[in-house]
Formats: C-alpha cells, structure tokens, sequence
C-alpha cells in the first residue's frame, strides 16, 4: 500500500512539474526521458481504477470463454474443456502481463463442505493445466473455491451449468504497462497528460 502511494505521488509531481508549462514549450528528453519514468506514469493510471481490471475482463470474456463445465462429482477436465483451456493458455501467452484467478463451482447436490472441496479440485485441475500449456504459475493469482454458494441455475438438482470453474482477470504483474506498450505509445500518454486530456482509457486494451 505504501509502495502504491508512493508510486501514485511521484507520477503526480512529474504531471504537475511538466503540466505547468505552455504547450509546446516542454522537453521530453528532459523531462520525460527514461523508460522508468514513463512506466511509473502510467502505472499510476493503473493503481487509480478498477475500471482497467474491468476492461481486461471483458475483452477476455469477449475473446475467449471463461468458463468450463464438469461431469457430475468429477473434476476431470473432458475434450471440451480442455480445448477451452487450451484458447485461454495461448490468450494469456499472447497478453504476458496479464494475472488470472480460477474459481471452482458446484451444483447444490451434496454437503457444503465437500462442494467446497471438490470446487477447489476443480480449480487446481484448470490451474495445472494452464501451467502444463505454457502459463507461468505466478500468472494465475490464486485458486478460489465458490462451492455451491454461487450457482447459475438455482435447483437443488444436479445442474451441469453449475459444476464449472470460471477464470477472471485478477491484476498485472509487476511493470505491466498495457498491451502493446512501446516508448512512443508511452510518450503519447504522457503528452495527453500533460495537456489534460488523458484519461486511464489511454491505456486499456484495444478493442
């Protein structure tokens, strides 16, 4: 937390520091000139919103699916699943600094405490597999297990649509500064800054 402040402080006095110059009348080299700088600027438009984890999470969902479904009292991932997983391993190698979260679900069949378990078994088996198709394990957050508390269709039948996992985006690790972001992008950013039209969508994924 500290460290975020502390983060959000610093790039706040170099907008401040350059903003009060004329249009024009700023240099970049010199005020503006290290690739350091530039990603703790724009970090500091990650720190400020949920609303950038938010549209991680829809572009995603809107590019490949979420969820997988499981057998009843099974956590064995079958060809479908496998095959979703697979289109999430390659988005997550395509978008490197993007953090994941796997949540393992239940239908209402059975006790709370083993729903509880067989979520989390449901988890690790997505979670392995990811890591087994080229996801580093520090890309996937954490493993969470909902159980039966969260269910899609509310029936206290077997409901397949209720056995399922579902991977949200989490975070970004450590100097993620948006997709495709290169100095010139960062420079851009920087410039919108400082006239006063920047806005943390400066820096959220493309459509």
């Amino acid at each position: 937390m500290k460290k975020s402040i502390t983060l959000l402080a610093f790039a706040t006095l170099v907008v401040s520091g350059c903003a009060s110059r004329e249009a024009g009348q700023f240099d970049y080299e010199e005020s503006f000139g290290t690739a350091t700088t530039e990603n703790l600027l724009v970090q500091a438009a990650y720190l400020r919103s949920d609303r950038v984890i938010q549209t991680w999470q829809a572009k995603f969902t809107r590019e490949v699916p979420d969820t997988v479904n499981f057998a009843f009292n099974s956590y064995r991932l079958d060809a479908e699943a496998r095959d979703i997983l697979r289109r999430q391993a390659a988005w997550l190698r395509a978008h490197r600094g993007v953090r994941l979260r796997v949540y393992g679900h239940t239908d209402l069949v059975g006790s709370d405490g083993y729903n509880n378990r067989l979520g989390l078994k449901r988890a690790r088996a997505v979670v392995r597999f990811l890591v087994a198709n080229g996801v580093p394990r520090n890309r996937l957050d954490a493993v969470i297990s909902r159980g039966e508390r969260e269910p899609v269709v509310d029936t206290p039948d077997r409901e397949r649509r209720n056995r399922r996992t579902v991977t949200k985006v989490a975070g970004f690790l450590r100097g993620f500064v948006g997709d495709g972001m290169d100095g010139k992008r960062a420079v851009n950013v920087y410039r919108a800054y400082v006239a006063g039209t920047g806005t943390i969508e400066s820096v959220t994924p493309s459509k």
